[in-house]
């Protein structure tokens, strides 16, 4: 009976850790970065709630940005191209806005793209994986800024699901390492990172995406 009861105690800690960073109803707690809104209002925005999900339309280009900073988490992501594949991307570790050609927030991305999930981009900020030449090319083309060699490959071919179906994702920061499981195979493990907390952003980058779960977990 005690163990039982520790046991619940221990679940219970465990659930109330984690947190819907999206409610299913609005964007409340996130904030858009779309340059092309700031010239012209009246264009379209591109991320909307649609029948209780998070829709990234892919234009005009941009981010939503969560308000709040996070360190130490494990990220749970519930995406899918409904339509035509593209790309798409969940930046961790985000901060200074429009870094990047005047549109990326400093930041390590976690690449979403069809048939790429999981590769490492690096904007101003950097991180090390093992065989880093053979996964990011020649070491002096190595960079965080414009021209540079700043994506990372992952680790693994055909983790993700057929085009129009759900794929699940997981990104584990701690520390300075991230980590990230498509469809529960690791498919990237990044250490040495140079910045450890920060916001998370999605990007609106060409292509509608669907996002059905956005479950953080304190670790």
């Amino acid at each position: 009976m005690k163990f039982h009861f520790t046991f619940l105690i221990f679940l219970l800690a465990f659930e109330s850790s984690a947190q819907n960073l999206f409610n299913g109803k609005d964007l409340g707690g996130w904030y858009m970065d779309v340059p092309e809104l700031e010239k012209d209002s009246s264009l379209r925005k591109p991320f909307i709630v649609r029948e209780g999900m998070l829709v990234s339309l892919g234009t005009p280009l941009g981010h939503l940005i969560t308000e709040k900073e996070f360190e130490n988490y494990r990220l749970e992501v519930e995406y899918r191209f409904p339509a035509e594949p593209g790309n798409c991307g969940v930046l961790v570790h985000a901060s200074s806005p429009r870094f990047l050609y005047d549109m990326f927030p400093k930041s390590i991305e976690v690449q979403m793209m069809h048939e790429n999930a999981g590769d490492f981009w690096v904007i101003g900020e950097d991180i090390k994986v093992a065989d880093m030449e053979a996964r990011r090319g020649p070491k002096e083309n190595w960079g965080v800024t414009e021209g540079k060699g700043r994506r990372i490959l992952n680790l693994t071919d055909g983790s993700e699901k057929p085009l129009g179906e759900w794929n699940h994702m997981v990104i584990e920061c701690k520390g300075d390492e991230v980590k990230v499981w498509v469809n529960g195979d690791l498919v990237n493990h990044g250490f040495g990172a140079t910045v450890t907390k920060g916001k998370i952003a999605i990007q609106a980058e060409g292509a509608e995406v669907e996002f059905r779960k956005l479950e953080l977990t304190k670790l």
